[in-house]
């Protein structure tokens, strides 16, 4: 399903009723413009030497009249007032683009140079390319080359992926293939836990033909970024029912790919009954404005007296005008759209609804801020932002107290309960794991100097200073950090060995995360 199909199936009019405006406006414009028209009519019937003699002002003459944009504009007005939309009004809870799962071939054939450096390092920069284009949306990474691995969970944070992105090569594969098949059925399994439709995206130069079958026949919306050279063929890529894009040097292959995987997510979002359908009034102002600028040609006749009176209206009172945008848009209009370009920073400082720039701030990342921002809001909306904000910035407890807030405004309020149980494990875990580790108080170790994030004193974090040399006492914690070997690839080498040696776990083979993580409403 396109996105015209889309927007034709869901375009309607939420205040019908002004349309019977239309056809008065239509007869006002033919009556004022009969007399125009009846003497040309006149005027034919004289013969065309003594017309010409006759005729004052001919030269003059306009074929668009004053009538004509006046009736425009009162067009354009009722058609306005009728509420055009074709979409619904966005969640501020929910990612505006759907759930994705990227599978990236890493194959000896994705090491070939004929797409530079190579296959598989462009693909690694078209996935780069991805995730900043769907900034906020939930996205997970599967790699796949004899066997197939996830290499990373659903997360919103596309800058987590990077390191692990970076890390994929042949070499850390445990064995040599392309198992398509079992990286969709990973990709699959994810999605299936998702509360949103959502989409897969296969990275990869060839496919085999036995892995045709099950890709065609894939229950969510797929698509396939061909990492081939233009004009080589490849005969499982070629048999694909599904859309495959070809690479190209600019990002038009990844917007066409993001436009062909939130197809299924839009039409899921139109039919969510619980969310009001956006008003779209606003486009037709700037045309009719546009319009509005010939009252003011010299020579055109017709004049309002109502305009001095409806520009004062359409101007409120005591607005400071510091640029165009606030002569036509409140702050809190100019903020949706900064929002709705990604431009969060920009947005939370255009805001004045706190609600809505609490969750600005929070889109970009400024947890604390976003946080004090929200306690002048009194909803369970509020305190579930502030719940996930507070989990996102490591203040567990706060978020566990957040939650708790939001179920005492609305207990039915969804994923607050969910998102409460988790808070309270993660909790529980933090405390168990500081338990774990403290053996300092034991051997008269004096008081800590850091304690993270946990108010009920179970365990410690505690500082050491280093022991003499010679001593055989403790290391510091940066001489223990540079003991540890922190390469990703060899991080991965080593994960995906186990997997593959182990059998498989609810019959797909996905490593499970150790620590559960928070999800945000109606994501």
């Amino acid at each position: 399903m396109t996105e015209l199909s889309i927007f034709l199936e869901a375009f309607h009019f939420l205040r019908p009723l002004w349309l019977l405006l239309v056809p008065l406006i239509v007869i006002v414009w033919w009556w004022v413009r009969r007399p125009v028209q009846r003497g040309a009519r006149l005027a034919e019937g004289i013969a065309p030497h003594l017309r010409e003699a006759l005729t004052v002002g001919r030269a003059q003459r306009r074929r668009v009249l004053p009538i004509d944009s006046t009736a425009a504009i009162l067009l354009l007005a009722a058609l306005g007032a009728a509420g055009p939309s074709w979409s619904r009004q966005p969640d501020p809870f929910a990612a505006q683009s759907a759930p994705a799962v990227i599978v990236l071939a890493v194959t000896t054939g994705m090491e070939q140079t004929d797409l530079a450096p190579s296959r598989l390092e462009r693909g690694k920069q078209k996935i780069r390319d991805f995730l900043d284009l769907r900034a906020g949306a939930r996205t997970a990474l599967v790699a796949y080359a004899g066997t197939a691995h996830v290499v990373l969970p659903m997360t919103e944070d596309a800058q987590v992926m990077v390191p692990y992105l970076e890390g994929l090569s042949p070499e850390v594969m445990p064995r040599e293939g392309a198992v398509a098949g079992e990286a969709l059925a990973l990709a699959a399994a994810m999605l299936a836990e998702e509360t949103a439709p959502g989409g897969i995206l296969f990275v990869t130069d060839s496919l085999d033909p036995a892995d045709v079958a099950p890709l065609n026949a894939s229950a969510a919306p797929l698509a396939v970024l061909s990492m081939r050279p233009e004009g080589s063929r490849d005969r499982g890529l070629d048999a694909l029912s599904v859309p495959v894009v070809e690479v190209t040097p600019d990002r038009s292959d990844i917007r066409r790919l993001d436009g062909l995987l939130n197809a299924a997510y839009r039409r899921a979002q139109l039919d969510d009954v619980d969310q009001p359908w956006e008003d779209r009034a606003h486009w037709l102002a700037w045309p009719a404005a546009l319009i509005l600028l010939l009252s003011f040609r010299r020579g055109w006749t017709m004049r309002w007296a109502a305009i001095a009176g409806l520009t004062l209206l359409l101007t409120p009172q005591g607005a400071r005008a510091e640029g165009i945008a606030d002569w036509f848009l409140t702050p809190d209009q100019q903020g949706r759209i900064a929002f709705e370009n990604k431009h969060y920073d920009r947005a939370a400082d255009l805001f004045v609804d706190p609600l809505w720039r609490g969750y600005a701030l929070y889109r970009d990342g400024q947890y604390d801020d976003a946080v004090l921002v929200l306690d002048r809001v009194e909803t369970a909306e509020a305190a579930f932002l502030q719940g996930v904000a507070q989990i996102k910035g490591r203040h567990y407890r706060d978020g566990v107290r957040a939650f708790e807030t939001a179920l005492a405004r609305d207990p039915d309020y969804p994923g607050a309960a969910e998102n409460l149980e988790t808070a309270q494990r993660i909790v529980a875990y933090v405390e168990a794991a500081q338990l774990a580790s403290d053996t300092g108080e034991d051997q008269g170790i004096g008081a800590d100097e850091e304690v993270y994030d946990n108010e009920s004193g179970q365990g410690e974090e505690t500082l050491r200073e280093a022991a003499d040399a010679g001593g055989g006492g403790l290391l510091t914690a940066d001489q223990w950090m540079n003991t540890v070997d922190t390469r990703t690839e060899d991080f991965l080498r080593m994960r995906f060995a186990l997997e593959a040696a182990q059998p498989p776990q609810d019959g797909d083979g996905a490593a499970q995360p150790a620590a559960p993580a928070p999800s945000e409403g109606g994501q």
